[in-house]
């Protein structure tokens, strides 16, 4: 009798701890979606509000590389211009170890660069989801790669130069 208790307590556990771990996934997902919204509608105040004081977001060109502050400076005409971004999830996977703080997620969004990758990490704190860190890129189909490193090819080369030379 005590092997079946066990059986159903081991079951029941799980299960809450599945609930636990898809509740949390929900949260996230349902912030990375409040965070892509507010860009689209040029809401300042609620993007920036999702991401945590430490942020960090990296851009599609190599020297885009922003601490919050930064990121809100280069941000903010766009956003009082009414003409942020406007991301739509096409696909996402969360990975969020049980009982953690902190999760990473990549995602594939249809945007106005065509089909970008976002990755990042979200952070709990003060009772919600956060982005701390964001890295979006621009996909870049293996059959274009050639055509796309010739095309950046001369820009790449004074970067190089640049960050060498510091």
């Amino acid at each position: 009798m005590s092997l079946r208790l066990l059986l159903i307590f081991s079951l029941i556990t799980g299960s809450l701890v599945a609930q636990q771990r898809d509740a949390s996934e929900m949260a996230i997902n349902s912030q990375l979606e409040n965070w892509h919204k507010a860009a689209a509608e040029a809401d300042f105040d609620a993007y920036f509000g999702l991401m945590t004081q430490d942020a960090v977001f990296i851009g599609t060109d190599a020297e885009e590389n922003w601490q919050l502050d930064q990121f809100k400076t280069f941000a903010k005409p766009y956003f009082d211009a009414g003409k942020a971004w406007s991301f739509t999830t096409l696909e996402r996977t969360i990975y969020h170890p049980k009982k953690s703080k902190i999760a990473w997620f990549d995602e594939l969004l249809d945007t106005q660069m065509g089909v970008c990758r976002g990755s990042g990490v979200m952070r709990f704190e003060d009772k919600q989801w956060k982005v701390q860190h964001y890295i979006l890129s621009i996909a870049v189909p293996n059959e274009n790669v050639s055509e796309v490193t010739a095309l950046k090819k001369e820009h790449d080369s004074l970067l190089i130069k640049k960050l060498r030379a510091n």
